[in-house]
């Protein structure tokens, strides 16, 4: 999605004042989403966690990530210091501003112009035996350069990124499912599970465009959870692009609510 003017309702997911045990809870989503998806440098400003990626261009793995409301000091030096780490490694300064993120900092972007994109969502869903008691069973593979050929192969990725998602799959931590379904020999649908304690988070989901809506993004998600449960999680959480119509469809009919959103933004000069 191209950069565009901020909008009054990424603004608000973002700079709203919530409650102390609200923030916890995002506090933990955001934690077990960075242990899911790492990016190959971390730096931290304070609260402020920079990540940055050389092999991947996601913006996820290549933003400024503010993790506390009340560390607003020196906003114009750290934002300084930033870009100068975003320029060394070519990639376009880029904050990814949640509800930790607080109004402050929203405030200070809005003053120097920077515009508002990419707004998601993050859900959940509570992972009991009945969601997941029909799935069927399916063993992850086991090979990385399997999955990643899958995987780009559904998302229709540039050949160029394959390194880069070859070594973010490697260094994820916590256990991670790597899963395919395919049709007459060839990869449909792709995902990766990651179980973290008593989480399941679901990653890079896509189904190649000429099989959606068949049916195929169920299996193996449900399939996927299936895995994570018999392995002791609780929760089920994702991440989706807020205007993916049909994906967050599907979500909402398995079950999945809305907990926060988040969105990204980039300086004029970007």
């Amino acid at each position: 999605m191209s950069p565009s003017t901020a909008t009054t309702g990424a603004d608000n997911s973002v700079n709203q004042n919530r409650p102390s045990h609200e923030l916890a809870i995002v506090r933990r989503y955001e934690a077990a989403g960075f242990r899911a998806w790492p990016a190959a440098a971390v730096h931290y400003d304070g609260t402020w966690l920079v990540r940055l990626t050389a092999g991947h261009p996601a913006k996820r793995l290549n933003s400024v990530n503010p993790l506390d409301p009340a560390d607003i000091r020196n906003i114009p030096d750290r934002i300084a210091r930033a870009s100068r780490r975003f320029e060394a490694y070519g990639r376009p300064l880029t904050f990814r501003m949640s509800p930790l993120s607080g109004p402050a900092i929203a405030a200070h972007l809005d003053r120097e112009g920077w515009s508002t994109f990419s707004e998601s969502m993050v859900m959940r869903l509570s992972l009991d035996d009945g969601v997941v008691e029909s799935a069927m069973d399916q063993i992850p593979l086991k090979d990385i350069g399997r999955f990643v050929s899958a995987s780009m192969a559904v998302h229709g990725l540039d050949p160029s990124l394959r390194p880069g998602l070859s070594e973010i799959i490697g260094a994820i931590q916590p256990e991670a499912g790597m899963f395919v379904l395919e049709q007459d020999e060839q990869p449909v649908t792709a995902a990766i599970c990651v179980h973290d304690t008593d989480l399941a988070g679901l990653f890079e989901i896509a189904t190649t465009e000429a099989e959606r809506g068949k049916g195929f993004g169920l299996r193996l998600i449900l399939s996927a959870l299936k895995w994570a449960r018999l392995r002791g999680a609780r929760q089920a959480w994702l991440q989706v692009e807020a205007d993916n119509a049909g994906a967050i469809r599907l979500y909402k009919k398995m079950g999945f609510k809305e907990v926060y959103r988040y969105h990204y933004r980039r300086p004029p000069e970007a």
